[in-house]
């Protein structure tokens, strides 16, 4: 996960929390909805960025196999 990725997670929940702690204080559900709705944006963010950083390890793993069966990686 990139460092602007983490970022926009990050940014995307602490807005998330204040539009539903607002929500919740005026008693709008609706605003309270939209704010626990970015929460949720941030959580799947997050875990874009984990499957991605698993995919490229994963991927790294299998590059580095083939290199050594092929003699590559000396």
């Amino acid at each position: 996960m990139t460092l602007e990725d983490k970022i926009k997670a990050t940014a995307k929940d602490a807005e998330g929390r204040l539009q539903a702690a607002a929500g919740e204080i005026t008693g709008n559900e609706q605003m309270q909805t939209e704010g626990e709705a970015k929460q949720v944006q941030a959580q799947l963010i997050d875990a874009a960025g984990t499957v991605k950083d698993k995919v490229q390890q994963v991927a790294s793993s299998v590059g580095e196999a083939l290199d050594g069966l092929t003699g590559k990686g000396n």
